[in-house]
């Protein structure tokens, strides 16, 4: 493993989980389900189009959906190869904020799916596929987290 032979990782990843953190939060920015923070200066209310993920084009929504699948499998890899990786995740308050991504983006991506009209069956049947496995992941890397930092101290 390369966190033993090479200890200063850890401080890397902890550098780290704050990009890994904002893919999330730049997920719900481009579904207009968190604003991008708040700005110094006023902005224009009629400039503002409000772009959800039942009305962004479908390119756009096919792309979020591939990015998040991308992305929940490989934090899981991730934490099934490394789970002492769960700590520093902890310190970060992962758990909580995946949580919170989950209950926010996936009804929202889900319902998007459902009623969105498609030409090509497939596509539906892709992106519902993809969808799936991105909770699943999310669910899988949410249970790695709590075992190894609530279960797993318990027991030893």
């Amino acid at each position: 493993n390369i966190f033993t032979q090479q200890p200063s990782y850890f401080s890397d990843l902890d550098e780290t989980l704050p990009t890994v953190l904002q893919v999330f939060n730049n997920i719900l920015q481009k579904c207009g389900l968190q604003s991008e923070g708040a700005s110094a200066e006023p902005q224009k209310l009629e400039a503002k189009v409000n772009v959800t993920p039942g009305n962004m084009p479908l390119q756009e929504l096919k792309d979020i959906v591939l990015y998040l699948c991308d992305t929940c499998t490989t934090l899981w890899a991730f934490l099934d190869v490394f789970p002492l990786a769960c700590q520093t995740f902890q310190k970060h308050d992962f758990c909580s904020r995946l949580a919170s991504f989950y209950d926010l983006a996936i009804p929202e991506l889900e319902s998007a799916i459902k009623k969105r009209h498609y030409e090509d069956k497939s596509v539906l049947a892709d992106l519902w596929r993809r969808i799936s496995h991105s909770k699943k992941k999310m669910i899988e890397a949410f249970h790695i987290l709590i075992n190894q930092v609530c279960l797993q101290p318990i027991l030893e």
